[in-house]
């Protein structure tokens, strides 16, 4: 097993991530726990990522994940651009990407996400036990020359705690980029709460071909959660990371040709 007090890093994913306004605000902002505020609109994001190869991960391997929650007011990630997030479903093909964030507080299904781009247009499908369940339909351009950077920060529970992390991207989107539709596809699912408004308002978005980040490897304890305190972990929820165990050395992996053919930085 991974050791989960421990930084990943994840270059080069086919990711798709954007955030809508959800059809029952109500509904929404009951998912969010205490000691935290969803933003007054309800706003709801979704990241749907394709990782194609072990060569792009420093221990995850080969995956595919699916996050979807809600933005919150008053933790922004640093620089103040992009507002905090409280994850409420993540649904990973990996059982070891699974046990790596459940351990830090992640709310893990096991399930695959798929992407697709034909023609320019883009359906990325996320599915449970074969099921779908979420399906985000875009058209797409060609790969920009803008390159996107910074930071998200997340929050999760553990142990009665509210834990913290500041995630570290960078992203090459593509131009142009329209959402077209999303569709939520199990009404007896607990994601259908998160389902978009009709008509569809979109808050932010992109695709990237190629997106990279880091899985950090401290946190914070937020307050809020029961016997949580303010500050640094050093204290109870990191030291319940780090004695989870190890994990061997990775292997070294071939780089993929097609991507050692391009001799370009960024593996296009």
């Amino acid at each position: 097993m991974l050791d989960p007090a421990a930084p990943q890093l994840v270059v080069n994913s086919r990711t798709l991530y954007f955030s809508w306004l959800p059809a029952d605000p109500d509904a929404v902002a009951a998912l969010v726990p205490p000691g935290l505020r969803a933003q007054p609109d309800r706003q709801v994001f979704m990241n749907q990522y394709v990782v194609e190869d072990d060569s792009q991960t420093s221990g995850f391997g080969a995956y595919s994940l699916t996050y979807v929650g809600v933005s919150l007011s008053g933790v922004d990630a640093p620089g103040g651009e992009n507002a905090g997030g409280w994850w409420t479903h993540y649904v990973t093909s990996s059982r070891r990407v699974r046990e790596y964030a459940v351990a830090r507080g992640a709310p893990t299904s096991l399930g695959r996400t798929t992407i697709e781009v034909r023609g320019g247009t883009l359906v990325a499908e996320t599915e449970i036990d074969g099921v779908p369940l979420i399906r985000a339909r875009c058209q797409v351009g060609e790969t920009g020359s803008v390159i996107s950077s910074g930071h998200h920060r997340y929050l999760t529970a553990r142990d009665d705690q509210l834990l913290s992390s500041v995630y570290p991207y960078v992203a090459e989107p593509v131009t142009s980029f329209v959402i077209e539709s999303v569709e939520f596809l199990e009404p007896g699912h607990s994601t259908y709460a998160l389902r978009p408004a009709n008509p569809l308002t979109i808050g932010f978005g992109f695709y990237a071909p190629r997106a990279s980040f880091a899985y950090p490897g401290g946190f914070t304890v937020h307050p809020g959660g029961r016997g949580a305190s303010a500050g640094p972990v050093g204290a109870p929820a990191e030291r319940v990371l780090a004695q989870r165990g190890g994990e061997r050395p990775a292997p070294v992996h071939q780089v993929p040709a097609r991507r050692a053919r391009s001799g370009l930085p960024s593996g296009s």
